[in-house]
């Protein structure tokens, strides 16, 4: 058995009900595919399975890249490349369903940036993605709860968001000392439009910085204390954070757009 390493935070998922469970999550037949650190290829087997239209798998590991090639030969195209610098709106044509066990250790990185990168026309239909069960519980929080954050306003924003289940450690190998979650992704119809959404991510760490603190300090940083801001969006400087609600936070980052502007 390959030999999966920490550096690139490999985990393999073994367990073939949890693996049969991820492929009926959504309608693979005929669909364009892109999976996300395939490693030994035990998901992408059950992929082919489901007679996908058209499939590529992006995989860091030099020797894990090559296997999967020796393996699955024409069935798919194997990108041996870092998927943080991998611009994916130049893979296909059509839209993409988006499988993917992430290596822990960067999975919200490659998360943030794909949804930070994202324009009006979405490159992908579904994304079907495993976290740290700690993680995705941050991505799916809602606002007034100790897990809401910068990564939850942040994922929720063109997002919708549907937890299927949670995982226990000895589906993998090795046998991770956490328990993970798998999340579906799929377009919101409505959003609110923020022409750069580098203001959403300052913002959000702005506010987000002293989390247990009250709003008025960050506010003010980002706003010079403008009453008609917080008349506007009735804003009580004395709450914190975590009481601000998910649409508070887009329409802040309107404000602050139209302020440089």
């Amino acid at each position: 058995m390959i030999k999966a390493k920490k550096s690139l935070g490999q985990n393999f998922l073994i367990d073939k009900n949890i693996l049969e469970n991820i492929t009926n999550t959504t309608k693979i037949e005929n669909k364009v595919v892109l999976e996300i650190g395939p490693g030994t290829g035990n998901l992408t087997s059950y992929i082919l399975k489901k007679n996908p239209k058209k499939m590529i798998v992006i995989e860091k590991d030099i020797n894990l890249a090559t296997q999967l090639k020796n393996k699955f030969k024409n069935q798919l195209k194997v990108i041996n490349d870092d998927v943080l610098k991998i611009d994916e709106t130049n893979l296909f044509k059509d839209k993409v369903t988006v499988f993917g066990n992430l290596p822990y250790n960067i999975s919200t990185e490659i998360l943030s940036k794909w949804i930070i990168n994202l324009k009006d026309n979405f490159w992908f239909e579904y994304l079907v993605l495993m976290f740290q069960k700690e993680v995705a519980d941050r991505i799916i929080a809602e606002f007034n709860t100790s897990n809401y954050g910068r990564l939850s306003i942040i994922c929720n924003w063109k997002l919708n968001i549907k937890k299927i289940c949670d995982i226990k450690p000895e589906a993998f190998y090795p046998k991770p000392k956490i328990n993970s979650s798998l999340l579906f992704f799929y377009p919101k119809k409505n959003f609110i439009k923020i022409k750069n959404p580098n203001n959403l991510e300052k913002i959000t760490r702005i506010f987000f910085n002293q989390r247990r603190k009250m709003l008025k300090k960050p506010f003010n940083q980002l706003f010079n204390g403008d009453k008609s801001i917080i008349e506007k969006f009735k804003i009580d400087l004395r709450l914190r954070p975590q009481n601000i609600n998910f649409d508070t936070y887009y329409k802040l980052a309107c404000e602050y757009e139209n302020l440089r502007s």
